[in-house]
């Protein structure tokens, strides 16, 4: 990259310490030459303590951020948070802003929050569904019904030669793929 490239402002691609994305972007956000992006998605995990909302990066280990390398590199490599920079022997890629711009709006489109994306589990009634988790785990079935209010799903199983409905936890079941 020559010397001019280096003094207009470009993308880069950020390593952070394990599992401080969020800090290594808030604390980047707070220099004024820097703009940062650190994409993070919301979805609902189960745990031995019942289902819950689990936020995480995108991208684990990494975020995106704006800068002119030449005047701004050494302050954010100097950044709480920041580990590196994602460089090829002594080359420091950038980026491309197209990318960058999509993957943002993208994110605005879609999040409630900028840069925060949440994933919603989707089970219809019709799908082919196996049994993750449990007595009957291993065998499959179709949905029959989505119980919204009760946060269950009634699966039709065939079980000892007889097809029986079962209500159970949606995160004990995985959709099956379909046959091409």
């Amino acid at each position: 990259m020559s010397s001019d490239e280096e003094s207009k402002p470009a993308w880069y691609c950020l390593r952070s310490q394990t599992k401080r994305e969020h800090i290594a972007a808030a604390t980047l956000a707070r220099l004024d030459e820097v703009e940062v992006f650190c994409p993070r998605i919301r979805y609902r995990k189960p745990t031995r303590r019942g289902v819950i909302w689990w936020v995480e990066p995108l991208f684990p280990g990494y975020l995106l951020a704006r800068f002119e390398q030449t005047q701004s590199l050494r302050d954010v490599l100097h950044t709480q948070g920041v580990s590196g920079i994602v460089k090829f022997g002594s080359t420091i890629p950038a980026l491309d802003a197209a990318f960058v711009e999509s993957l943002r709006e993208e994110f605005a489109a879609e999040a409630d929050q900028a840069e925060m994306l949440t994933i919603e589990r989707k089970l219809s009634p019709g799908d082919e569904v196996e049994m993750v988790d449990g007595a009957f785990k291993g065998l499959t079935g179709q949905i029959l019904e989505v119980i919204p209010s009760k946060e269950r799903v009634m699966v039709l199983l065939e079980f000892l030669g007889q097809e029986r409905p079962i209500v159970v936890d949606p995160f004990s079941l995985v959709l099956r793929e379909k046959d091409a």
